[in-house]
């Protein structure tokens, strides 16, 4: 199957300035997604979709495409990923008569990815033929059974109910719970064009714990150089 990793690496961002050529392990956040795509052996190409100039300039030198510049509108704090997305894809298909059928989604923010991730994830969606995706996820660190809203001055649980009363039990008592990481989404092109950056059949891929590392505030660079750290020493299988 045709396969395209696509990495959004807009110019603006809040927590960080300039986030995506933050510095981290000795490279820029962007040239660590663009390696993780490169090293894979089915991918036909690594595109970058950015507004800013300078990105695109380290994203080439990185050795990804940059096909075009991101329109503006795309951009902002409050664009989702959706029509990012569906940008790359019809851009490719009018202007390159390109048309992959799965999508890798890898974000500069997740800098610590294993070897072979990206091919072990695509091999992982191929063997659910039904699937409409795949999506990272790590443990998540509060169950979702024990929060609530606020109803009036009242606490309603999240989940469950207020006769069952599952935020009195033990955690151990409770079913599992796992977020989506970030680390790595594989999406059939298909789905993305129809209107979702998952479809409702989301293969699950758990993330090492390493791997789900990110990047939003300052610190987290901090935390990122010393996982990298410990992986040089220590490299992962």
């Amino acid at each position: 199957m045709s396969v395209l990793v696509v990495i959004p690496a807009r110019g603006g961002s809040r927590g960080i300035p300039r986030k995506n050529l933050a510095q981290v392990g000795g490279q820029s956040l962007l040239r660590w997604a663009v390696s993780a795509g490169l090293a894979s052996e089915r991918a036909d190409r690594v595109v970058v979709t950015t507004d800013d100039p300078e990105i695109a300039d380290e994203a080439r030198a990185a050795g990804a495409e940059v096909p075009f510049l991101r329109p503006a509108e795309l951009a902002a704090d409050d664009t989702t990923d959706l029509p990012v997305f569906q940008h790359v894809l019809r851009w490719l298909a009018d202007e390159e008569q390109y048309h992959p059928e799965l999508v890798v989604h890898l974000r500069p923010t997740s800098p610590a990815r294993r070897p072979g991730l990206v091919d072990a994830a695509l091999e992982r969606l191929e063997a659910h033929p039904e699937a409409t995706s795949l999506r990272s996820i790590s443990p998540a660190a509060t169950t979702p059974w024990k929060m609530y809203d606020i109803d009036g001055p009242y606490l309603r649980p999240l989940l469950g109910t207020l006769e069952a009363e599952a935020y009195n039990l033990p955690r151990q008592q409770l079913p599992e719970a796992w977020v989506h990481d970030g680390v790595i989404d594989v999406v059939r092109a298909e789905v993305i064009l129809g209107g979702s950056m998952s479809g409702p059949r989301m293969v699950a891929w758990r993330s090492e714990p390493f791997e789900s590392v990110d990047i939003d505030h300052p610190e987290d660079l901090e935390r990122a150089e010393r996982v990298l750290q410990t992986l040089r020493a220590n490299p992962a299988p």
